[in-house]
Parts: structure tokens; C-alpha cells; sequence
């Protein structure tokens, strides 16, 4: 077990079966090290050398943002452009005053963390975005609330305690047709996350956070993108195009026999189209061959990659697709949007490059495991590269 494998830390198929959008799960010292993906010196060093703005990068108290003005100054470029200097000791005093600081999407800037965020991606079928809270004082940031998305949180360091009030409508979206009724008075459950420590928490829960264990804080959630039914039928109606009565302007100005009739007609496709089999998997496909969350040039390799054994690559998803050719006789590779149909002696080099995702591997160990001239793997790697799906990293970074 990889000290980064999310999925085992939270129980594998079981953790699928029987607690995913069902009920929380906390696990006490999961992780051994979670200084490994986050130190406060990367966090320091990320906020000095990127320029945030809000509301990426935010200080909240109460369940309201604070001004950016209390801990940033306007800085005016040669070329007439405004952007927020932060002000460490103002900085300070707001957090000292009971202000949280949030950076959204820190998976993105922080390799550790996407390579984390990454594997559970490729585990849950789905998106994953990280955001890193860090709090000072017992004052609660955002108040008792709940969350359209499942979270996993890791404490990295410090002491977090968790109320947790339960759900008041089943599975809540960001855009819905009611809001959920107000959480119960009393938490069903009162949780202390310790560095280490993760816990599940389904969306729709209501909960509340506060570093009230005299001591500062600092921990990441990982924010799991919903897949739901609304979904499924908002692609499945793009799908059914291909169907005249799909395309067909509706009879608004028609009998009502016609307008009956019209409506049978459809009904009857959406039904045929939903009683199909393999439509859930059908779509679990294009969701992850469509996916373009990590997206990465390969800078100074612009028009392909050299025949060096030593240049490590990897894939920028790791939920890529690999199927039969139409014609038997090859292999469709799917990922970022895009569609390969290779030559079935390309089959191990796509399967190492998935099974590495999201770590990397180098030219020489694809040669030396597929038995593929150097050549012709650095042709198919560019062919990646120039549909961005594969990247060159500097080192190896597994």
C-alpha cells in the first residue's frame, strides 16, 4: 500500500458497497505521514508565489468572506494591471482575530496533493477538486452548513473538531428545486481530527468546524463531483438526437390527439434509451474520456518528444479509456476529448501508461517492458501529447 492510497486508507470495495453517499466514515491515524502531501512551508511558499485572487484564495469568518483590503495591498504593474500584494502581518492579525484561510484547488498547485486527488479520481470515476483550509482559533469559518459534493478530509496537522448534524434532504444539488430544512439542534456525531485522521462525509450533511482544541489547524478536502440522474438524462437527451422526434419541433399548435401522439412517440424512445443495457457504463465512459481537469504542456518538447530512454511521461488523466477498433484488428484509446485507433501492438504501452497514472514512467522502461522500438513509442507518445492527453515531466516524480 502507497502511503498516498486514499482508496485502501478508506476501505477499498466495501468503502463502494456499502458507505459511499450512505453515511459518514472517520478513520483515526489512516495516514502515517501527512506531512507528505502539505507542509506549512508549502503553504507559505505557495501563498509568496502565486498571485490569488479571491475568492480562490479567501479569509472567512462567521460564514462571510472578509474584504480582501484587510490583508492585501493593490500593486500596479508597468503595464497598468492591479493585483492584491499580500500583507503578511495583516495576514496574521486576521487569523489571530478567528479568520480561516482557504485556497480552493490547491490540487493544482501543489503536485503531492493532485497526484492524491488524481488517484481517487481514477478510483471513483469522477472529478476531484482539493481545497485547503488552515484556521488559528476556535471561531468558527463558515457556520453549520452542508456541502453539494461528498468530501474526504485529511487532517495534516493541528486538531479540527467536526460537528456532524445529519442530512435534511436527500442529496441536495448546487441547483435545485428546494432548499433542505434546518439541521437538528444536537449533532448526531462530534468528531477531533488529528494529523492523520480522514473522514468521509456524503453531500447534503449538515456540519460545523472549528479549531477549538487550542491549537492551529490545518487540513484538505477533497470535494468529489456528483454524478446524478439529472445528469444522465441532460446527456442522454443530446444522445437521442439522432432521433427524428428529437429533432421534431413540438405541436404546440396541434390537436390534442396530435400532441398525445407526438408525446407516445417520445416516450417511447427515452424508455427504449433507459431500458438499454450498458447505458450507466455507457456514460461512466464518456464522462472519463471527456475529462480535461489536468491538462499539462510539455514545455520544451513542442513538436514531439525526443528518442531519450531517460524523459519520464505521463498520462494528464487517469481515467483514460482503452477498447477494441470497430474492426477488430486494433485499439481505441479515449481520453481528453479525444480518440485514438492504434495498431493492437500499441495495447501494452497504453496499458503500462494507465497503470502508472497518475505517477510517471520513463521512455526506456516502456521500451524495455513492451518491446516496442524507441521510435515508434515516442511516435505514439507524441500522438498523446499533441491531444493532450500525455505529458513530460522533468524527473521521475512517482
Amino acid at each position: 500500500m502507497s502511503p498516498l492510497n486514499l482508496a485502501a486508507r478508506l476501505g477499498q470495495d466495501e468503502f463502494l458497497a456499502q458507505v459511499l453517499h450512505r453515511r459518514y466514515r472517520h478513520i483515526s491515524a489512516a495516514l502515517p505521514n501527512p506531512g507528505e502531501l502539505i507542509t506549512w512551508d508549502d503553504v507559505n511558499t505557495i501563498l509568496a508565489t502565486h498571485r490569488l485572487e479571491p475568492p480562490r484564495f479567501r479569509l472567512s469568518a462567521d460564514g462571510e468572506m472578509l474584504p480582501a483590503h484587510r490583508y492585501t495591498a493593490p500593486v500596479t504593474t508597468r503595464r497598468h494591471t492591479v493585483w492584491q500584494r499580500l500583507h503578511p502581518t495583516e495576514l496574521h492579525d486576521r487569523l489571530a482575530e478567528g479568520a480561516s484561510l482557504v485556497i480552493d484547488a490547491v490540487d493544482e498547485l501543489h503536485p503531492p496533493i493532485g497526484r492524491a486527488a488524481m488517484e481517487l479520481e481514477q478510483w471513483l470515476r469522477t472529478g476531484v477538486q482539493t481545497n485547503l483550509y488552515a484556521s488559528f482559533t476556535a471561531r468558527e469559518g463558515f457556520g453549520v452548513h452542508w456541502d453539494d459534493h461528498d468530501v474526504v478530509v485529511i487532517q495534516v496537522d493541528g486538531a479540527k473538531r467536526w460537528k456532524l448534524y445529519g442530512p435534511t434532504r436527500a442529496a441536495p444539488m448546487y441547483k435545485d428545486t428546494a432548499e433542505p430544512e434546518p439541521p437538528p439542534e444536537n449533532p448526531v456525531a462530534e468528531l477531533v481530527l488529528r494529523p492523520g485522521d480522514m473522514l468521509y462525509l456524503p453531500r447534503g450533511w449538515w456540519h460545523s468546524v472549528a479549531a477549538s482544541e487550542g491549537e492551529h489547524s490545518l487540513h484538505l478536502t477533497f470535494g468529489i463531483q456528483a454524478t446524478t440522474g439529472a445528469q444522465l438524462l441532460s446527456w442522454l437527451a443530446d444522445d437521442l438526437r439522432r432521433h427524428d422526434v428529437l429533432r421534431e419541433d413540438l405541436p404546440v399548435h396541434a390537436t390534442a390527439a396530435q400532441q398525445a401522439a407526438y408525446l407516445e412517440r417520445l416516450r417511447k424512445e427515452v424508455t427504449t434509451a433507459l431500458e438499454g443495457p450498458g447505458l450507466l457504463g455507457r456514460y461512466t465512459a464518456m464522462r472519463d474520456s471527456t475529462d480535461l481537469t489536468r491538462l499539462r504542456p510539455s514545455l520544451p518538447h513542442i513538436t514531439g518528444l525526443p528518442a531519450d530512454p531517460d524523459i519520464h511521461v505521463q498520462l494528464t488523466s487517469s481515467r483514460a479509456q482503452i477498447g477494441p477498433a470497430p474492426d477488430g484488428d486494433g485499439v481505441i484509446f479515449r481520453a481528453c476529448d479525444n480518440e485514438w485507433e492504434l495498431a493492437k501492438e500499441a495495447l501494452p504501452l497504453l496499458q503500462i501508461l494507465t497503470s502508472a497514472a497518475p505517477g510517471t514512467v520513463s521512455v526506456g522502461e516502456l521500451v524495455a517492458a513492451t518491446g516496442i522500438p524507441i521510435a515508434d513509442v515516442t511516435a505514439v507518445v507524441s500522438d498523446l501529447m499533441n491531444g493532450q492527453a500525455a505529458t513530460v515531466v522533468q524527473g521521475d516524480r512517482r
